[in-house]
């Protein structure tokens, strides 16, 4: 499975990178605010900044609901590194401009999934990725997983090559969840990516570990 970092701060990529584990970033308009970053040309210079830290795919979402205007700036921002993937709503005209991309060979996002039939659709469309939100879902008491398990199996009776990219992934039980279903990708915090570092046991075996190497160096 691989993993995808939810953020547009650019030292929490550097870190998930040097780590090792990170396979891509997903970003958004709200999280681009969220560090400050605003204008047009801000916007574009930070995520060629981004591009610049990761290997992987980075996301970046169209800001227009009509077809046209996510036509003009997915193509803009395609145009910016060959990591970019669009990142497009699951709207009506989303999916077709989905289906413009996939024709051109850019590479897409379908973002703000939360059922079953929105990921077949954004599939026969030809999105390079689903992004169903699993945490959003859990929120209102729906099985977020349970989503990620309907479309694994849907995905895999008809071969679709969509990937599912388990999206508003919150904790270290929603990455470990995703992967026992089989999520293709998963976007989180890095935080979440972190919490699986984490095990008491580990902790208290290395403190006996390194106190009975410093017994035995005293000897």
């Amino acid at each position: 499975m691989k993993f995808f970092i939810d953020t547009a701060n650019l030292e929490q990529i550097k870190e998930a990178q040097d780590l090792g584990v990170l396979d891509g970033v997903t970003t958004n308009p709200s999280l681009m605010a969220k560090e400050g970053i605003s204008g047009e040309e801000n916007v574009i210079n930070h995520y060629k900044a981004i591009c610049a830290i990761v290997d992987g795919d980075v996301s970046a979402e169209v800001i227009s609901t009509e077809y046209e205007g996510m036509i003009k700036e997915g193509e803009a921002l395609a145009a910016l590194d060959s990591k970019i993937v669009v990142k497009v709503p699951m709207i009506k005209e989303g999916i077709k401009a989905i289906k413009y991309f996939s024709k051109k060979g850019i590479k897409t996002n379908c973002t703000l999934v939360f059922s079953a039939g929105q990921a077949l659709l954004a599939a026969k469309a030809g999105a390079t990725y689903v992004s169903p939100f699993i945490g959003r879902l859990d929120d209102i008491s729906v099985d977020g997983l349970g989503l990620i398990e309907e479309i694994r199996e849907i995905y895999d009776n008809y071969g679709f090559e969509t990937q599912i990219l388990a999206a508003s992934v919150r904790n270290s039980a929603h990455i470990l969840g995703c992967a026992k279903i089989g999520a293709d990708v998963m976007t989180g915090p890095l935080s979440a990516i972190t919490a699986l570092l984490k095990h008491p046991l580990t902790d208290s075996g290395l403190a006996q570990f390194l106190a009975d190497h410093a017994k035995a160096a005293g000897k």
